[in-house]
């Protein structure tokens, strides 16, 4: 039997340098704020669109100090590492602004980071003329399962990967700065799923995307539902499908909103599902030839994506600044993300299959 042991949540090693967050929403107030409180990081102050809702924000959680803009919040003597959750066609010039603030020595921006993979790399490579930190909150490399599922993959439980699978069937909450884009999905949600696979399995080299509208939104789109292939080097293919349309939800009609995930190996198999949208722990169970004797073994585990993934997210970027070393979740790792999505978005406009050329990254 195996004696692998799983690691699904990441040993919090700094805590020390002082968080400014910038935006009140959701993702801010439910799931990075809730995080640095259990993992009792330091935000000092916070600073939104809307000064009302920041200081709200800042009543529930026992933050000190509500800025009126984000530009006073990056001029905070008090404030070393900027979280931005912000619409992407504004978050360039709030890191921009960073990154020229001498107080600033680290950012932590939302995916997609830009609007454009041209923006993306304009700002890697002003973080890096600037020698500052910029890193891209990739918070699913933090779900528990994918985190499990990376280590029997590097222990070499399942063998060589001959097979992957992201399977969504859920309904996202569209934010209302979506509308103005002429991006969806790919950009939104597959931007989840491609970057586990690159975490996963490295860089693929060819991509073939397909789409169609969703009937349930309403404003206009051209990616709603989206199926993805991928293809690596080493043979392995790879599908994440975004079923964003997922059924009817009419009264009456019962809801099985789900995320599953499966690999198979020459060796054996891993599964397992993502606790959002339901509110539940993510899974995994494996069973390998060898290591299980073909037994299913499953860890358990009691955190969950939303909101523990987040302690990961800004706890690797503090490591990083303590350590003089290179965030995990590093922007020039994300551009390649970027490229990737970019790619699919190809595919689909000209109908085949793209070839990736990541030798500008």
């Amino acid at each position: 039997m195996t004696d692998f042991v799983a690691r699904p949540d990441p040993e919090v090693r700094c805590r020390t340098h002082r968080i400014g967050c910038i935006g009140a929403g959701m993702i801010m107030a439910e799931c990075h704020l809730a995080a640095y409180d259990l993992a009792k990081f330091p935000v000092v102050a916070i600073a939104s669109r809307t000064p009302a809702h920041a200081r709200q924000v800042a009543e529930r959680w026992g933050i000190g100090r509500v800025h009126d803009t984000p530009e006073e919040l990056i001029a905070d003597p008090e404030v070393e590492i900027v979280d931005i959750a912000y619409p992407p066609d504004r978050q360039p010039d709030l890191i921009r602004k960073a990154l020229a603030a001498p107080n600033i020595r680290a950012i932590l921006a939302q995916k997609p980071l830009a609007l454009s993979l041209e923006e993306a790399r304009a700002l890697r490579d002003a973080a890096k003329a600037a020698g500052k930190l910029l890193s891209v909150n990739q918070n699913m490399r933090y779900d528990q399962s994918i985190r499990v599922l990376g280590q029997l993959l590097d222990a070499g439980v399942l063998g060589d990967p001959v097979f992957a699978q992201i399977d969504m069937h859920a309904i996202p909450h569209w934010q209302g700065f979506l509308e103005g884009y002429d991006r969806l999905t790919l950009s939104n949600m597959s931007v989840h799923h491609l970057d586990a696979l690159r975490f996963l399995f490295g860089e693929p080299e060819e991509v073939t995307s397909l789409t169609r509208t969703d009937p349930r939104t309403r404003f206009a789109h051209r990616d709603g539902i989206v199926s993805t292939i991928l293809r690596f080097p080493s043979g392995l293919m790879a599908l994440s499908l975004e079923d964003v349309w997922s059924g009817p939800r009419e009264e009456g009609y019962p809801d099985d909103q789900h995320i599953a995930w499966r690999v198979e190996g020459t060796r054996g198999v891993a599964r397992g599902t993502i606790g959002w949208p339901t509110g539940a722990a993510s899974t995994l169970e494996y069973a390998a030839a060898g290591a299980t004797g073909g037994a299913w073994i499953r860890p358990e585990w009691e955190t969950m994506w939303f909101p523990h993934a987040f302690i990961g997210v800004m706890e690797q970027l503090q490591y990083a600044l303590e350590t003089g070393t290179r965030p995990a979740l590093d922007v020039a790792d994300n551009v390649r993300t970027m490229a990737l999505v970019e790619a699919a978005y190809r595919s689909i406009d000209e109908g085949r299959t793209v070839r990736l050329d990541l030798s500008d990254d």
